[in-house]
Order: C-alpha cells, then structure tokens, then sequence
C-alpha cells in the first residue's frame, strides 16, 4: 500500500527539521555501527537512543531523550530538559537502567545512537561500560542508520505533545509522562502484530509474529515500515 501511495506521490511529506540536536564534530571518541546486520529476536538485546526538540507554546524549545527497545518499541527511557547537555541524556540511560532491576543482564545489549556528544560523553560512555552494555554509533547522517528511534520521536510529537498547551518545563515533564505512558500501554503498531509495545515487552518472543524488516542491512534502499 505505501509503494502504492509513493508512487502516485501521495505520502504525507515530513517537515524539515529547523533545530540541529546533533553536533558529532568533536573530538571525543566515535564508535562503530554493531548494528548492520543485527536483528534482535527479544526485548533489552538492542536499545536506540535520540534526541529531539519539542517546541512549546512560548516559542522555546525543550530537548527529549528517548531510549526505545528495538524488539518491543517500548519506551524505557526517557527526559525532557531546556538544554541539551550530557546530563540530561544520562538521566535518561539511568531510567532505561532501572527498568533491568534485579533481573539477570542480557547476554548481549547493545546501546545504539548518533554520534552526537551527549553520547559521546565520558560519563555517559563510562555510564554504559559499567552495565557492560555495548556501544554502537551511526557512520553518517542517514537517519535511516538509527531509523526506529526517529520514528518514535516522530510519534511521540506528532500524535501525542503537539496537541498539549505546554508554557513551563514543569508542565512539559509531566505531559512528556503522560504521552509516554499512552504511547506504550495504549499505542498498537503494525510492525508488533498490532501489540501495544508494553505487551510486547512483557510477553517477550513468546506468542510474536516478527513483521517488520531490518533497515539497518542496506542504507541505500529505503524500507518503509509500519510502525
């Protein structure tokens, strides 16, 4: 269907963006992509990171962090703040952490994001080293290199904080909650045969049917994906 729509030019067309969030001009350390042939077959294997703004109904912008579950789409990470420093990416990783517990940790969990240098950061590098998390990075600014943490940014402005009348970061906290908190309870995707994505997660690989693609196996073919 959404070959269809392209062809007869009837796909809704993205706004640009105005607000840069990615400064990887720097010199601290870059990490390689882990992730091109990588698909995760369970939850907390592969977890993508970005950062977005969300412009509120002064005229400012605020900066979210997300981190998703690449199996579950599930939300387990996230933050909102005027700035766009390190700190505010950590306090993110450190939610993202605490969703673990006191589980037994992942053979294998790898943390994908841009190479922006909130993520680049010695802190929140050493953040991930600690948890023995592996560290993937984007090669270039293809946005299809982190495609499905774009996607979720996308989702999370479009259908839920664009329609909030949000003045003060203390409202914007609490809205970010509740749109997140919708997202994953109330939110089915097509990509997780219609699950919402805290269903997913909670069920695992248990019951699944897998019916979204691996976009990260070739950059130069774009695949559409029903999320």
């Amino acid at each position: 269907m959404f070959d269809l729509l392209s062809a007869n030019q009837l796909l809704i067309k993205r706004r640009k963006r105005r607000i840069q969030t990615t400064f990887s001009s720097h010199w601290l350390r870059k990490y390689p992509n882990l992730i091109k042939e990588f698909t995760p077959s369970a939850i907390n294997q592969l977890w993508v990171s970005d950062i977005t703004y969300w412009k509120i109904n002064t005229g400012e912008h605020l900066y979210i962090s997300l981190i998703t579950d690449a199996y579950s789409r599930k939300i387990v990470g996230y933050n909102v703040a005027d700035t766009m420093e390190a700190i505010q990416s950590i306090a993110a990783l450190q939610m993202a952490l605490a969703t673990l517990g006191g589980v037994a940790r992942p053979k294998q969990l790898i943390h994908h994001s841009d190479r922006g240098i909130q993520y680049c950061s010695i802190k929140y590098v050493k953040l991930l080293q600690d948890n023995d998390i592996k560290i993937s990075m984007t090669e270039s600014g293809d946005p299809l290199e982190n495609a499905i943490a774009e996607r979720v940014n996308g989702i999370i402005k479009e259908e839920y904080l664009n329609f909030y009348e949000t003045t003060t970061l203390e409202e914007a906290k609490k809205q970010l909650i509740n749109a997140i908190t919708l997202y994953n309870n109330d939110r089915p995707h097509m990509s997780i045969s219609n699950k919402t994505p805290n269903r997913a997660h909670q069920e695992n690989n248990k019951n699944h049917q897998r019916l979204w693609k691996n976009y990260y196996k070739n950059y130069n073919t774009f695949e559409k994906e029903n999320i």
